[in-house]
């Protein structure tokens, strides 16, 4: 299977060679509290899917392990994904509602957390008449909550995507629609780093990566800890994408596919003499 079925590193020249150093030194500008955004509904499967949730909480833990406080913000189709995975009271539940309801909560959220920074990993975005699209460009927006808001009103955001409908894909959203495979319809929610990937948990991987150099220490999670991860949120209800079923894969790639670009990434970081710690 190709690592890249959809044609995302056709986006690549729009964007800057070290996209994730770049995304990792915003983070650090930005110590304090991150509120990570993710949860992407397949309304065929009638459930969320496994690619983002994994990447969203393994970020996070690489954050806490900087110091960081971390919360993690998604509706309550994805919410439950996280189960036995993080603290509940660090899990919000957005509300789906009007815009003008939705806008209103994400402005109290950002005034009570004060995060320092906005993350969003495989997270759909509006489209140019404000509704969310699937890959298919189907009209979904009943399903999810308006979490663009939160990139609206802060100056510090990423978004991590593979599919150019998520948020933060509205930074190459003019690029877009003449590649073969990506939406004719995009993302338009921008963001002030973006990360693009065959597969977002891979983007967020590279994220952490990009951390650990910078850190000095290995901050990825292990390949066994990743299965593992995929694991419990395909127990929680999550399912893979493309298979449109509870399998543990993400975007049709199985555990050892996923794990091989864990493994890459580990490797690199060996290579350029960065530890790894336990836990």
């Amino acid at each position: 299977m190709s690592r890249d079925w959809r044609n995302i590193a056709l986006l690549r020249p729009f964007l800057p060679d070290d996209f994730c150093s770049q995304a990792a030194k915003l983070i650090l500008n930005a110590p304090g509290r991150a509120l990570i955004a993710t949860g992407f509904y397949i309304t065929r499967a009638g459930a969320s899917e496994t690619d983002g949730p994994p990447g969203a909480y393994f970020i996070g833990r690489a954050l806490q392990a900087m110091g960081y406080q971390v919360t993690y913000v998604s509706d309550h189709y994805s919410t439950p994904l996280f189960e036995g995975l993080v603290d509940p009271d660090d899990v919000v539940e957005f509300p789906i509602a009007d815009a003008g309801t939705s806008e209103a909560f994400a402005v109290d959220l950002l005034e009570k957390l004060q995060p320092s920074v906005v993350i969003a990993i495989e997270r759909c975005s509006f489209t140019t008449p404000g509704r969310y699209l699937n890959a298919r460009g189907e009209d979904t927006s009943e399903y999810h909550a308006k979490l663009d808001y939160l990139f609206k009103h802060h100056d510090n955001t990423i978004g991590i995507g593979d599919g150019g409908n998520e948020i933060g894909m509205g930074n190459v959203a003019e690029h877009i629609p003449a590649i073969d495979k990506l939406p004719d319809d995009p993302a338009t929610t921008t963001v002030s780093q973006l990360i693009i990937a065959s597969v977002s948990n891979w983007g967020g991987y590279g994220l952490i990566a990009a951390l650990s150099l910078m850190a000095g220490w290995n901050l990825l999670p292990s390949v066994e800890e990743e299965k593992e991860v995929i694991r419990t949120i395909v127990g929680n209800g999550a399912i893979d994408a493309k298979a449109g079923e509870p399998v543990f894969a993400v975007d049709g790639f199985s555990l050892r596919e996923n794990g091989q670009t864990l493994a890459e990434l580990h490797t690199m970081l060996d290579e350029q003499g960065i530890i790894s710690t336990d836990g």
